[in-house]
Formats: structure tokens, C-alpha cells, sequence
């Protein structure tokens, strides 16, 4: 199989050619995104991140002719994938976070498994500021805008995001 050539340019004429129909198109977007919807959901939707995934991706394909600006696919995907991500686990699961437990200490071999138990004693809605501020690395207003709160709340949820996570980590 060839590798998937990921540029702005191509990107944009893959999303042209599967919103006419061509199938090839449409099989080549899907190889391109699902990697990064995984990304996404995983640490916001936890356990339940391969179904989020999968939910995602098919609104992402119900929807697709709906888009606009084709070179905006990666950033209408990630909206698609976290607003999916956070309804899946609040119809699926708590919402509340899960009491605070011990955490074995960083260095541990289970370090990945450890980050994960850790994530799962937040709320979706701070997993989701974690992971666009911390790990996709948006500025607030762009968070603010994606999950649609006001931009202070975006502060005080990483605020109260982070300081769960390190209560957590080093309980």
C-alpha cells in the first residue's frame, strides 16, 4: 500500500473528490482522519474511545458535504471528535468523577495505564480541556469555541483539571 501523502493541497482534493462521491476518495479521508479522531476520543471518552471514535467518524461522513472550506477538515473533525467524545460519555457513564484513589508512582512500568486511571477520576468536561489545551494544544479562545463555554470557563476547568490530575497522580 502506497503511503498516504497528507498535504494541506491533497488533503483538500480528497475532501472535494469524496464529497462528489468518489468512494477511493472517501476510503483515503477515512485512513487520513481516524488516527487523529482516535486521539482525540481515547483520553476524553476513556473506555468508551473506540465507540466515541467510530460515532465520530460517521458523523464526520454523514456530514461531510455540509463542509464548507476543505482545507478546514482538520479542525471541523476535531470539533465532530470531542463534542462526540464528551456526549458518549455522558450518556454512557458518570459524569461525575470518581472518588480519588492511590496512584502508583511515575517510573512505574503500568506508567501509560497509571495516566489513564488517573484521566478516568476526572469529568468528561475536564478530560476534553486536558486534552485540546495540554495535548492539541489550543489557545483558550479556540478551546472556548470547540466545546462552546465561555472562555473563563475554559480557565477555571483547566484550573481545576490540572490540579485533579496532580491531587490524583500523587495521592
Amino acid at each position: 500500500m502506497d503511503t498516504l501523502d497528507t498535504s494541506p493541497a491533497r488533503t483538500a482534493e480528497l475532501v472535494l473528490a469524496a464529497q462528489r462521491g468518489d468512494r477511493l476518495a472517501l476510503g483515503r479521508l477515512l485512513e487520513l482522519i481516524t488516527p487523529y479522531v482516535r486521539r482525540l476520543c481515547g483520553p476524553i471518552a476513556l473506555d468508551d474511545g473506540a465507540d466515541a471514535a467510530q460515532e465520530a467518524l460517521i458523523t464526520v461522513f454523514r456530514k461531510l458535504p455540509q463542509l464548507q472550506d476543505p482545507s478546514a477538515l482538520f479542525g471541523w473533525v476535531r470539533a465532530i471528535a470531542v463534542r462526540e467524545a464528551i456526549r458518549h460519555v455522558r450518556r454512557n457513564a458518570r459524569s461525575e468523577p470518581a472518588e480519588l484513589a492511590e496512584v502508583p508512582a511515575p517510573g512505574d512500568p503500568q506508567l501509560a495505564a497509571d495516566i489513564r486511571d488517573v484521566l478516568a477520576r476526572l469529568s468528561p468536561e475536564h478530560r476534553a480541556v486536558l486534552v485540546l489545551r495540554d495535548v492539541e494544544g489550543l489557545d483558550e479562545r479556540q478551546t472556548a469555541e470547540l466545546l462552546g463555554v465561555a472562555a473563563g470557563t475554559v480557565k477555571s476547568r483547566l484550573s481545576r483539571a490540572r490540579l485533579g490530575f496532580r491531587k490524583a497522580w500523587q495521592a
